[in-house]
């Protein structure tokens, strides 16, 4: 093996002295600001644990295909934790911010005095095995107006590594960046005991907002970790500078009009904003400033279940990049991994995760825009996958639908995705990312109203889903109609001014009556189904579920209008 490379930057002078300041650590062995190429050769070299329920708690957990360091690198998680550990996330709640945490079951109160033993119990486990510890500096943002620093420190060198394909290291111009560098200490070989520590479980992900750190101790190793963490701590953080956070998609068309698309899985985010006549600004997490809209990202964490090679061809092709890494996709069976190919991989193999996960750099989209940022947005898009078969395929939004429809977040799952799952049924996720928004819902509405209205943007509701009947009756509308109604809406050919509607009796949508290269009689829902008083049967139960979520989750009181 090649030996590795280390590389010490001007700023490499003072990360210890911090990190001792700031946590405790004495004793341990830094490997800081490593190359992505050396990255891959220390996780193969060491980073251990344990990757099968009941295996051995030093097993490799990084491996190479047979393009080694020029392919990607394979990780494997803890068993427990092929996703994100969402009973073990948790605040500090420490008084200065009690009040304005969205406190729920993604969000948890953690006790400031439980947290502070628990940190000091991780720092002298790393202090007493004298552990060997990668550091990564990155930045949260591509504007410098609200853009952190954004220090990893942790056991996995895989996870140094995704920190560097999923951040920005390019940011110039943050005012005194030390006042807000956030510090993640990721230490999966601690394991946290309940009645010691406060814990629910033998892991724990807790943001600290008054010191800024973000602790994952114990076996939360799940790359998504390191992200999701952050962005939650951005979600805090902007809506208190009066800029908006968003969990969505952003794009621009080629007349420089810029475009927002929030969605939540399965509901086509991803392969909308993936348009090669449109330029990238981000496919995920992104802020809408006074300058416009930029990626807090530099780079995707995409889903490889199922990936179609044809359809996503920029993710197919990045499986054979060097730097990226796959996440918890299994060898193939008898075929050891450094004798394959990675676009041999089996990519619908379950047997792991449903949720397979790849990362790569934002550079290997081919349309990208320059430093990640665009204009003020023309267009909102909330996209939803109604299995119902009951919502129109496109309503136009004011102000007021914007704000209850934002809040409701909602989709469907369908039958047979999950076990017992025999009809669709409603999901909902406040802001289209409620584990994630750190803030009450009707914090990001207004923003998100106030902002749509000063800068004169248009907003649609856009569904992907069933038309006919419900999933198993009707047909999903075809991509091709909904690529017509978006690229419509972007156009402004869905505005008041060039095109007439009808409001739906039930919904009390504005739907519109005609748009080029789309049938009329697929733009109201009722007129699809063969049996009129079965769609206003289930249009009426649907309905139902809108109120009684909102009702739940005590929108009205946080000052969201009931739109129907």
């Amino acid at each position: 093996m090649t030996p590795t490379t280390r590389t010490s930057p001007p700023e490499a002078a003072d990360y210890r002295a911090d990190l001792q300041r700031l946590l405790g650590l004495r004793s341990v062995h830094y490997e800081y600001g490593l190359s992505k190429e050396a990255l891959f050769q220390e996780a193969l070299l060491h980073d251990r644990g344990r990757v099968k329920r009941g295996g051995d708690s030093a097993a490799p957990k990084a491996l190479a295909t047979k393009l080694g360091v020029q392919g990607p690198l394979l990780f494997y998680t803890d068993p427990e934790c092929t996703g994100r550990r969402v009973k073990d996330t948790y605040a500090v709640g420490w008084p200065e911010v009690a009040s304005q945490v969205w406190w729920k079951d993604d969000l948890k109160a953690y006790d400031p005095d439980a947290y502070q033993g628990l940190l000091q119990r991780v720092v002298e486990h790393l202090n007493q095995k004298k552990a060997r510890l990668y550091v990564k500096d990155v930045f949260v943002g591509s504007d410098p107006s609200y853009a952190v620093p954004y220090r990893f420190v942790g056991e996995y060198a895989a996870h140094a590594m995704f920190a560097h394909n999923m951040f920005p290291k390019d940011v110039t111009g943050i005012a005194n960046p030390e006042s807000k560098r956030w510090t993640m200490l990721n230490v999966p070989s601690f394991t946290c005991v309940p009645a010691r520590d406060g814990s629910r479980a033998e892991a724990v992900i807790a943001i600290d907002f008054r010191n800024r750190i973000g602790l994952v101790a114990g076996p939360a190793d799940y790359c998504g970790v390191v992200k999701k963490t952050i962005f939650t701590v951005m979600n805090f953080l902007l809506p208190n500078q009066g800029f908006l956070s968003m969990h969505c998609s952003a794009n621009v068309g080629q007349r420089g009009d810029c475009a927002i698309l929030f969605g939540l899985s399965g509901t086509g985010k991803t392969t909308l904003s993936a348009d090669p006549a449109r330029r990238l600004i981000g496919d995920d997490e992104s802020a809408w400033t006074g300058a416009g809209i930029s990626n807090l990202e530099d780079g995707c964490y995409a889903k490889l279940i199922d990936l179609n090679k044809e359809a996503e061809p920029i993710i197919a092709a990045a499986l054979s990049m060097a730097g990226t890494i796959v996440e918890n996709v299994p060898p193939l069976p008898g075929r050891r991994l450094e004798d394959t190919d990675p676009q041999e991989l089996d990519l619908a193999d379950r047997s792991i995760t449903e949720n397979t996960r790849f990362s790569y750099p934002l550079t290997a989209n081919p349309n990208v825009m320059p430093v990640r940022r665009g204009p003020h947005p023309e267009t909102i898009v909330l996209l939803t996958a109604d299995a119902f078969g009951v919502l129109p395929p496109v309503a136009v939004l004011e102000g007021r639908d914007v704000m209850y429809h934002f809040v409701s977040g909602f989709t469907s799952k369908l039958a047979g995705t999950e076990v017992g799952v025999t009809e669709p049924q409603a999901a909902f996720s406040a802001c289209f990312g409620a584990p994630f928004m750190a803030h009450k819902p009707s914090v990001y509405a207004k923003l998100l109203r106030e902002k749509m209205e000063q800068h004169k943007a248009r907003c649609i509701l856009l569904n992907t889903g069933w038309s006919g009947g419900p999933y198993g009756v009707g047909r999903r509308i075809s991509i091709r109609h909904t690529r017509a109604l978006l690229d419509a809406a972007l156009r402004g050919d869905l505005d008041p001014s060039k095109v007439s509607y009808e409001t739906h009796p039930v919904f009390h949508l504005r739907m519109p009556t005609a748009c080029a290269d789309v049938p009329a009689e697929i733009l109201n829902p009722r007129h699809t189904w063969k049996d009129k008083s079965a769609y206003d049967t289930a249009a009426t139960k649907l309905r139902d579920m809108f109120r009684k979520n909102f009702e739940a989750k005590g929108f009205a009181q946080l000052g969201i209008e009931p739109v129907m």
